[in-house]
C-alpha cells in the first residue's frame, strides 16, 4: 500500500466521522431511501431541484442513515459531488465513477456498500420522473 492509498483511506474516515451534508432537506424536490441488507446500511437522500426550467440542475443534497463507514462516506462525498450535476448526469454515473471517487480499491463485497448512495440517489431521480416505481431501493440484487 502506497501513501496514496493511506491518504485516500483517510479521507473515508474522515467523511465517515464527518459526513458533509448530513442531515435532511426542509423542502427536497424529491427524497427517496435504500438499504443493503447484506451489511444493514440504509440510506436517505434528499435531492432539490434548482428551479432552472427544462435542465433540473441539482442544487442541494443531503443523506441521513446508518452504515459501515464506505456506505457512509459514499454517500458524504457524493452528496457534495452532485451539486450543479443535471438529473440527466446522475443517472449517466455508474459504480465505477463512485469507486473512482473513493479512490481505494473496494472488495467484491463492499462495492454494494460504496455505490449504495449512488442507486438511492439514481432511482430517486427516475421516480420523480416517473420512470420507476419502487418503495425502496435494495441493493439485494445488484450485480
Amino acid at each position: 500500500m502506497g501513501l496514496g492509498s493511506d491518504m485516500y483511506r483517510q479521507q473515508i474516515l474522515d467523511h465517515y466521522k464527518n459526513p458533509r451534508n448530513y442531515g435532511q432537506l426542509e423542502d427536497p424536490t424529491f427524497t427517496h431511501i435504500g438499504e443493503n441488507p447484506m451489511c444493514g446500511d440504509e440510506i436517505r437522500m434528499d435531492v432539490k431541484l434548482a428551479e432552472d426550467g427544462d435542465k433540473e440542475t441539482i442544487e442541494r443534497v443531503a443523506f441521513s442513515g446508518d452504515g459501515c463507514a464506505i456506505s457512509q462516506a459514499s454517500a458524504s462525498m457524493l452528496s457534495s459531488e452532485l451539486r450543479g450535476k443535471t438529473i440527466d448526469e446522475l443517472l449517466e454515473m455508474d459504480r465505477d465513477d463512485v469507486i473512482d471517487m473513493l479512490g481505494v480499491d473496494i472488495s467484491p463485497m463492499r462495492v454494494k456498500c460504496a455505490v449504495l448512495a449512488e442507486k438511492v440517489a439514481q432511482d430517486g431521480a427516475e421516480i420523480y420522473q416517473g420512470e420507476l416505481d419502487v418503495e425502496k431501493t435494495t441493493t439485494e440484487d445488484d450485480e
